[in-house]
């Protein structure tokens, strides 16, 4: 990949349809992780207006420190850059406080780890709105149509998607090129709804790089039964995730009436 190139065609794409769009900069939560640190860097680059906006929820350290960094990082070489952080611990407990538990505790679980995402991006829209801005998106390819590692109407609620036909090792291929903060570059990628310092492959079970060969040969065509040992461990992990999240990755299902019922 040809890493300036690219980045400025994502960044005039970005810029044409912000204007088209007739709004005024974008809107962009920064985690501390390289999606977001690529995304809001490339949105900065496109010299129209950029809310940074840090949302931590009861959040690991290492995670805020990371995204405080990148954040004044970005202030210093950017001066269309301009920061938010809104702390929405009281916030989601509260939230927390007013659901019922059920009888599942993993399911009641993972309905408040998909809130917290839910709860950030109403938040962003909210800030959107403010600014008469559109909210770009941090998904990466692997992330948005490989395995859908990511919240439905949460971190998957965006207006623009700039990085979504990046892999995650191209996403840190521009990420380099820009002079993103070295401690985001060697960190472990993680989404961050935990509260602790579990990574996305520990969710997963494969690495990034796993999965992008996976992707790869899935769209070849390949089958379970052309691999053994731990390449038939991670491509089964991929269909078994590509399988299970389609209803993230295809259109909303519409009811179509037929006519002579109308």
């Amino acid at each position: 990949m040809e890493s300036k190139k690219t980045t400025d065609f994502i960044c005039s794409w970005l810029k044409d349809y912000c204007l088209s769009a007739h709004q005024k900069g974008f809107v962009v939560g920064v985690s501390g992780g390289v999606d977001s640190a690529l995304t809001s860097a490339l949105v900065a680059e496109t010299g129209l207006e950029v809310l940074c906006v840090e949302m931590p929820i009861f959040q690991d350290q290492e995670q805020l420190k990371r995204s405080s960094n990148h954040i004044k990082w970005l202030k210093s070489k950017y001066p269309n850059v301009k920061s938010e952080n809104i702390d929405l611990s009281m916030a989601f407990q509260s939230f927390s406080d007013l659901m019922p538990t059920g009888n599942n505790a993993e399911l009641q679980n993972l309905g408040l780890i998909n809130s917290r995402a839910r709860l950030r991006m109403t938040s962003l829209y909210y800030l959107a709105t403010l600014h008469s801005s559109l909210v770009a998106g941090t998904g990466n390819k692997i992330e948005d149509f490989g395995v859908g590692f990511y919240t439905k109407y949460g971190d998957g609620g965006v207006d623009i998607s700039p990085i979504a036909d990046l892999n995650k090792s191209e996403v840190f291929q521009l990420a380099e090129y820009l002079g993103v903060n070295e401690d985001i570059l060697k960190a472990a990628p993680t989404d961050g709804l935990w509260g602790d310092s579990r990574t996305d492959e520990d969710q997963l079970g494969a690495s990034y790089p796993e999965l992008e060969w996976a992707m790869v040969q899935d769209v070849e065509g390949k089958v379970l039964s052309d691999f053994s040992g731990r390449e038939m461990e991670v491509f089964a992990i991929f269909k078994k995730l590509n399988s299970a999240n389609q209803h993230k990755m295809r259109p909303i299902p519409v009811c179509e009436i037929p006519a002579e019922l109308k």
